[in-house]
């Protein structure tokens, strides 16, 4: 238990207990003024009955809080995963991306080194045929 719930507990505890040694004095009748009328009632009971009516607005008041809370919490909370999909697709659209440039780039750089194969091959085979008609090659 909180101590929170535990001061509470204690403060509403004392309360009846002195509610319930007190009661008939409590209970006793006495002439209480509205300002505009007397009326006959037991002024500890009115008292008491105040304390209720305030200690329930004040607990609906901490409930609205909560729920408030709780509410503001679901609405972060939802914004929050929304927000997290968007990042998600977005670094999903850049892994594509990525993968497209560098296909794109391994294809380019492959037929640039096919293109200078062929062109060596080609240089090659002209300084064979250009060593055959010299005569400069053994074995021709």
């Amino acid at each position: 238990m909180s101590l929170r719930s535990l001061l509470f507990v204690l403060v509403f505890g004392g309360l009846a207990a002195f509610v319930l040694v007190n009661w008939g004095v409590l209970n006793a009748p006495t002439t209480l003024s509205l300002a505009f009328a007397e009326v006959q009632a037991p002024l500890g009971v009115v008292m008491l009955g105040f304390i209720v009516a305030v200690t329930v607005l004040f607990l609906g008041y901490i409930v609205y809080l909560q729920m408030s809370g709780l509410l503001e919490t679901r609405r972060h909370g939802k914004e929050l995963q929304t927000q997290r999909q968007l990042a998600d697709q977005a670094e999903a659209s850049r892994f594509t991306e990525l993968r497209g440039f560098l296909e794109a780039e391994f294809a380019r750089q492959a037929t640039r080194r096919t293109e200078s194969e062929a062109a060596l091959r080609a240089r090659l085979d002209a300084l064979e045929q250009q060593l055959k008609t010299s005569g400069g090659l053994p074995g021709s």
